[in-house]
Parts: C-alpha cells; sequence; structure tokens
C-alpha cells in the first residue's frame, strides 16, 4: 500500500490543495485548518450552513494564503501564512462543545468573504499557543487538533470511494470526503480495520470511523446540494445511526516535524479483530 493523495484545508470548509508533501505537527499537517470563518460570537461555520462556502478556493504562495472565488480567481483576498498576534484582536471560539483562545483577523478579509457569501463572517486564526485537546473518548490525553472536527487526520482507501462509485449513478470525487490521507492497493473499507500504522517511517493511529455529514452531498463545483452519496451509504455504511466513511487518525510520534510525502509505503502494525465502531 502506498499515500497515493495528501490534502490540506488552510481554511475550514473552504477549498482544500493537494500536495506533494507536507510537515506533520502536533495538531495536523502544515497550514491544515489554521484558519476559519465564524459568526459574531466566535463560533465555526461551516458548509452545513453556507454551501457556498465550497467555491471558495485557496493557494499557497508564501507568505500568503490567497482566497479567490473559483469563478473568479484573479479576484482574490491575501491571508498570512504566519501573522503578528500584534496585528490580531484575542478572541473566544468554538468548534462543536469545545472552546478555546484565538484570534480574530479584522478588515479587509472578512469584509472580502463576507461580500462572497452574501452572509456575515469573520476571520479567525489559531496560533500555537492555542491548545484545543482532540476528542478525548477516543483519542490518548496530549493530542491535539486545529480547527478540524474532532481530529488531527483523516485518511480514505482509493478502493473505498471505488466501491462507493460503482453503486452511484453519478461518480462523485475525493473532494467530498476531504480527506488528508489518500491510500492505494488494498480491498475497500480495509482501512476500517487499522489500528496502529506507519507511513513511510512515520507513526499513525486510526482511533474512531468518521461519521459523515451532509457536506458530503454538497457539489463542490457548484455549491448545490443533493442526497449523494448519504443516500446510497446509508444502505450499507450505517452503524448506530451514523452513516461512517473514512478513518479518524492521530500521529503518535514524540518529535513532530518529520516531512510526509506522496508515494510513502504504508504498513499496518496493528489490525482489529472487527472494524472499530463510531
Amino acid at each position: 500500500m502506498q499515500l497515493s493523495g495528501l490534502y490540506i484545508y488552510p481554511v475550514k470548509s473552504l477549498g482544500g490543495l493537494s500536495v506533494s508533501e507536507s510537515r506533520v505537527e502536533l495538531r495536523g499537517l502544515q497550514y491544515d485548518r489554521r484558519w476559519m470563518l465564524t459568526d459574531a460570537e466566535g463560533i465555526f461555520l461551516s458548509q452545513r450552513e453556507i454551501p457556498r462556502m465550497a467555491l471558495l478556493r485557496t493557494s499557497i504562495e508564501p507568505p500568503f494564503l490567497y482566497v479567490f472565488h473559483c469563478e473568479t480567481p484573479h479576484d482574490r483576498v491575501a491571508i498570512p501564512l504566519e501573522p503578528d498576534p500584534l496585528s490580531l484582536r484575542n478572541a473566544s471560539l468554538g468548534v462543536w462543545s469545545d472552546r478555546f483562545r484565538g484570534f480574530f483577523a479584522e478588515g479587509l478579509a472578512s469584509e472580502w468573504l463576507s461580500d462572497q457569501l452574501g452572509h456575515a463572517v469573520r476571520l479567525a486564526f489559531m496560533p500555537e499557543t492555542s491548545k484545543r485537546h482532540a476528542d478525548t473518548r477516543y483519542a490518548p490525553k496530549g493530542q491535539y487538533v486545529s480547527f478540524a472536527d474532532g481530529f488531527p487526520f483523516l485518511m480514505i482507501g482509493q478502493a473505498s470511494l471505488d466501491e462507493l462509485n460503482g453503486r452511484l449513478k453519478v461518480p462523485l470525487g475525493m473532494e467530498r470526503f476531504r480527506p488528508n490521507f489518500v491510500f492505494t492497493g488494498s480491498p475497500p473499507y480495509h482501512e476500517d480495520t487499522w489500528s496502529d500504522f506507519m507511513i513511510g517511517s512515520i507513526p499513525f493511529q486510526c482511533v474512531k470511523p468518521c461519521a459523515r455529514c451532509s457536506i458530503t452531498t454538497t457539489d463542490q463545483t457548484t455549491g448545490e446540494r443533493g442526497k449523494e452519496p448519504l443516500q446510497t451509504l446509508s444502505t450499507y455504511r450505517m452503524q448506530a445511526k451514523r452513516i461512517l466513511f473514512g478513518q479518524n487518525v492521530i500521529w503518535t510520534g514524540t518529535k513532530p516535524g518529520d516531512t510526509i510525502r506522496t508515494g510513502m509505503e504504508i504498513k499496518v502494525l496493528n489490525q482489529r479483530k472487527e472494524s472499530n465502531k463510531d
């Protein structure tokens, strides 16, 4: 098995980037979901509430992150990849039940994003000093996460998507599921049975299957919402009233900073006797 795809999402719920390599950090891949959009109170917003967020894409040209509408790529706003905290405003932020400290970036970027979405939003940043714990019901103490829903990495086997597409009238791309890691060389849903595994020499662990939401039904090229793939997945991937597709993953090393690259070999060290359940 090998890593065939590597993705980051610099702004939570906006368009992602396919990269050939990335640095593994304590709370996820470098630049992954360090920014997000919130309401006036600092509570996160996503494609669940604003499907048009799918139409905003990102690119990285150090020292800036750029955001643009897919139909007007030359009209873009620049956001510092490593902003100066003195230029930002302290904020109390929320993702699901988690509350933690971060910053608001007031001014042009928030105004531009609000205009594009037709919805008042605030742009928020997570500094290194902010410690948001990964879901402690599944991840051990000392595991942290960025603005991702609950865990620092998401992994899906290409064969799993291929098997799903064989059941659909219109095949879907992997972008519907927003993974960080995609791999080839295994049967469909083989990742359901994994516990500890290595990508190259970097250790990871599958801790929880990913329960899928309405974002997967949002066409990432039009922002329109349909019934698939949840309608089909519900017929054979439902457990405990949740539709499962992909695995939430944590890094289990001791020193962050290793570089992960597409093409790296994947080795499973420990498997579960039964598929892990939500």
